[in-house]
C-alpha cells in the first residue's frame, strides 16, 4: 500500500497504537534536542526519574534563550546544563554558538529520522526530510528514560506548491500565505507535507522557515522531501552519507489538499498581535517603523543576512530605525563574516548580536512603546517582544531590509532596485569545536547546581473531590507566552517553580498570583485553542503548583494540552456552549467521584451550587492518559511503573 512521507516515517518507528488520525501513538525516537529556557526542568525531571543515562541514539543540550545575564541564575543555570549533559551522556552547544534549530539543521537532522525536542518549533528539522516534534519537557524526559513518544495520529494534508517564486518572494512568504488562509488553529492535528513543482526552486534556508513557522498553524509537524536540493545541502555541509532520497510513493493518499502557485504571491506581512493576522504589504505601506530585527530561529541563515545585505550596500540605515541582526549559527557568522556581508551590515547601521534567540523572546531589544517593530522572526504575540502593548509585523528578510531602509513599511518592490540574486553557498563552513561530546565515564562527572536549581515541587495523586473557584475567564488562542511569559525578567528562574510562579498570568491580570496562592487551588476558564505557542512546560507546572486540578477550555492546543495531563492537571473540554458562559469568575465550581470518572473514563459531573447547576462534561482522554493523571502526573506514573507498585 503507498504511503505519504510522513506515513512512511511514522510507520518505521511505531511501537504502539493504530496510525489512524486521532488515535494515539507511540514512536521510538532517533533524536532529541533541548534549550536552556526548557531544558534545565527536562533534566531535573530526568534527575528525578532515576535513570542514570539517556537512552536515546543522540541528544544535544542548546544554550540559545537565556544568554542574557544581568545577574548569576543563566550562567549557573548553563553550568548545571552542561554537566548535567556530560554526565547523562548527551552533547552540549556552547552557549551562544548557534541556535538549536539552526545547530540541528546544520549538523544532526537527517531525513527519515524521528526529532522530539522541548522547543515548539523543533519541526524546523522538516526542511530535510526529518519528521520532527514539539514537546513538553516531562515528556521529554521520558522518552529520554527510554519510554516512547506518544502524541495522537495526526492527519497527513499535501500542500502542492507549483510554479516558480514571483519577484521578492521567499519561504517566508509562502507560510504567512498559510498561515492568512488556515489561522493559528487550521493545522491542529496535522502535519503539512510539501509536493509540487515549486519544490525544485526552494532550497533549504526557505524550507526551514515554513517548517519553523508553521508551527504557528498550530501543526503537529512539517516536512518536505529529501530531494536533489537536499542531498546538495548535505554535501555542502559535509554529510553526503547521512543523506538517503526519502518522499511519499505514487499514488500516496493524503487527508486534504492545499494548492499553492508561488508564482502569483506578493508579499505578505502578519499585522499585531497574532501570526495569523496576515495581509499583503502594500496594504500597510507607509507605516512609520521604529524597529527592524533580523534573524533568530527562523530566517537567520546565511542566504537570508545576505539578502538584506546587498539591499543595504553602500545605503545607510533610517536615522528613525534600529536594525538588530541575530545570526542563527557561529557557522552562519563566520561565513558572513569571511565573505563579506557582516562588514556590509556593519557599514550600514546594523546591531550584529548574539547567536540567540535574543528579540523574538524578548531578550533584550524591546521596542519602545507604541513603536513598530518589523521582524523576521516567527511569533507576535501581544508582549512577546517585552513591552506591553507591542505592534509587532512578521514579514521576509527583503521587506525587513525596506522598512530599515526607508523608516516605513514598503513593498521592497517600490523601491526602485532589482531584486538581489541569493543563492546558497558553495560549501558551508565546518567547526564543530562548539559541541562538546558527553563523557564516557558518567558516574565520576559531578553535577554542578547553582542555587537557583530547586528540587521540584511533590505533587500528590488526584483526590477524589475537587472544589474550588473560577480564577480566571480567559478567551481564545491564550499563548503559553500569556500564562507564563518567556522574557527576560521570568526566564532565569525557569529552575525555581516556586519564584516563577509569580509571574503567572501576570500580563493578563497581575493580581493572580497572589490570589492563586491565597487559594490554594481553584480553576482555569479558556476558549479556544488554549495554550497555544511555546512548548515551555512551566506553563502547566505552575498551575499544579497552585493547586489547580482542572482546566476548562473549548478546545487546547496540542503541546499544552500534553503538558496539563503530564503534571496531573485535567484538561476538560465544555462542548456546550450555555454551560461555558456560566463558568464564570469567582464561581464556585465541585466536582465529586473524580477519580473514579477518570479511572473509568465516563463523564465528570460538575456542580455550580450557587446556582442549583449540574453538568456533565466528556473525558477526552486515552487510557494512559487516566492513568497518569491519576497518579498525579507523568512523573509519578513513571516512577511507580519502575518501582513495580
Amino acid at each position: 500500500m503507498s504511503q505519504n512521507l510522513a506515513e512512511k516515517i511514522i510507520a518505521g518507528h511505531l511501537v504502539s497504537g493504530e496510525m489512524v488520525p486521532g488515535k494515539r501513538i507511540g514512536l521510538n525516537i532517533d533524536q532529541i534536542l533541548t534549550q536552556d529556557a526548557t531544558g534545565t526542568m527536562v533534566y531535573l525531571q530526568f534527575e528525578a526519574i532515576g535513570i542514570n543515562r539517556i537512552k536515546v541514539p543522540l541528544m544535544v543540550s542548546y544554550v540559545d534563550h537565556n544568554t542574557l545575564q544581568a545577574g548569576p541564575e543563566n550562567a549557573e543555570d548553563h553550568r548545571y546544563l552542561q554537566t548535567a549533559a556530560s554526565k547523562y551522556g548527551a552533547m552540549f552547544c556552547r552557549p551562544a554558538a548557534g541556535i538549536c534549530h539552526q545547530v540541528q539543521l546544520e549538523r544532526f537532522a537527517a531525513p527519515g529520522m524521528t526529532l522530539i525536542g522541548s522547543d515548539s518549533h523543533t519541526p524546523n528539522a522538516g526542511a530535510v526530510g526529518s519528521l520532527a516534534f514539539g514537546s513538553g519537557g516531562l515528556e521529554i524526559a521520558a522518552t529520554m528514560a527510554g519510554r516512547p513518544y506518544f502524541l495522537p495520529m495526526p492527519k497527513v494534508v499535501e500542500v502542492v506548491l507549483s510554479g516558480s517564486p514571483a519577484k521578492w518572494i521567499c519561504g517566508k512568504d509562502i507560510v504567512l500565505e498559510l498561515l492568512r488562509r488556515l489561522s493559528v488553529k487550521g493545522g491542529v492535528g496535522r502535519v503539512f507535507e510539501f509536493s509540487g513543482t515549486g519544490l525544485a526552486h526552494l532550497g533549504i534556508s526557505d524550507r526551514a522557515a515554513i517548517c519553523n513557522q508553521g508551527v504557528e498553524l498550530g501543526a503537529t509537524s512539517l516536512i518536505f522531501p529529501a530531494d536533489e536540493r537536499t542531498r546538495a545541502y548535505f554535501e555542502k555541509q559535509g554529510r553526503a552519507g547521512q543523506f538517503k532520497a526519502l518522499s511519499a510513493d505514487p499514488g500516496a493518499k493524503y487527508d486534504d489538499r492545499i494548492e499553492i502557485d508561488i508564482s502569483s504571491l506578493e508579499p505578505m506581512i502578519a499585522r499585531p498581535s497574532s501570526p495569523d493576522n496576515v495581509v499583503p504589504v502594500r496594504s500597510e505601506a507607509g507605516t512609520p517603523v521604529r524597529q527592524v530585527c533580523v534573524g533568530g530561529c527562523c530566517n537567520s541563515s546565511v542566504e537570508d543576512l545576505t539578502i538584506v545585505a546587498k539591499m543595504l550596500e553602500g545605503k545607510k540605515v533610517h536615522p528613525d530605525v534600529s536594525l538588530t541582526v541575530s545570526p542563527g549559527s557561529k557557522q552562519v557568522l563566520s561565513m558572513v563574516e569571511k565573505s563579506g556581508v557582516l562588514g556590509k551590515l556593519v557599514r550600514s547601521g546594523a546591531r550584529i548580536l548574539e547567536t540567540a534567540c535574543g528579540p523574538c523572546i524578548g531578550m533584550g531589544q524591546s521596542p519602545a512603546r507604541g513603536a513598530v517593530s518589523i521582524r523576521t522572526m516567527n511569533r507576535n504575540f501581544p508582549s512577546r517582544s517585552g513591552t506591553i502593548g507591542d505592534k509587532v509585523y512578521l514579514a521576509s528578510p527583503y521587506t525587513a531590509a525596506a522598512a530599515a531602509l526607508t523608516g516605513r513599511i514598503v513593498h521592497p518592490g517600490d523601491l526602485g532596485m532589482s531584486q538581489p540574486v541569493v543563492g546558497e553557498p558553495e560549501k558551508y563552513e565546518l567547526d564543530d569545536t562548539i559541541l562538546l561530546k558527553p563523557s564516557a565515564e558518567g558516574i565520576a562527572v559531578n553535577v554542578e547546581r547553582g542555587p537557583n536549581i530547586i528540587p521540584l515541587p511533590p505533587f500528590d495523586r488526584l483526590p477524589d473531590g475537587i472544589s474550588g473557584e473560577v480564577l480566571i475567564v480567559v478567551g481564545d488562542n491564550i499563548t503559553t507566552d500569556g500564562i507564563l511569559p518567556g522574557d527576560a525578567k521570568a526566564l532565569p528562574f525557569r529552575s525555581n517553580i516556586p519564584k516563577i510562579s509569580e509571574f503567572t498570568f501576570c500580563k493578563i491580570d497581575p493580581t493572580f498570583h497572589e490570589r492563586a496562592k491565597k487559594a490554594g487551588g481553584g480553576f482555569i476558564v479558556a476558549g479556544q485553542n488554549y495554550g497555544q505557542g511555546s512548548s515551555r512546560e512551566h506553563a502547566a507546572i505552575v498551575v499544579r503548583y497552585f493547586g489547580i486540578r482542572v482546566v476548562f477550555a473549548k478546545s487546547f492546543a496540542r503541546i499544552h494540552r500534553s503538558n496539563l495531563i503530564a503534571q496531573g492537571v485535567i484538561p476538560l473540554v465544555v462542548e456546550d456552549e450555555k454551560f461555558h458562559s456560566m463558568l464564570e469568575m469567582g464561581a464556585r465550581i465541585v466536582i465529586h467521584g473524580a477519580v473514579e470518572s477518570i479511572r473509568n473514563g465516563s463523564n465528570l459531573k460538575i456542580e455550580i451550587p450557587e446556582k442549583g447547576i449540574s453538568h456533565e462534561c466528556a473525558l477526552s482522554l486515552e487510557k494512559d492518559e487516566r492513568e497518569i493523571i491519576l497518579a498525579g502526573g507523568l512523573l509519578n506514573k513513571i516512577r511507580a511503573d519502575l518501582a513495580g507498585c
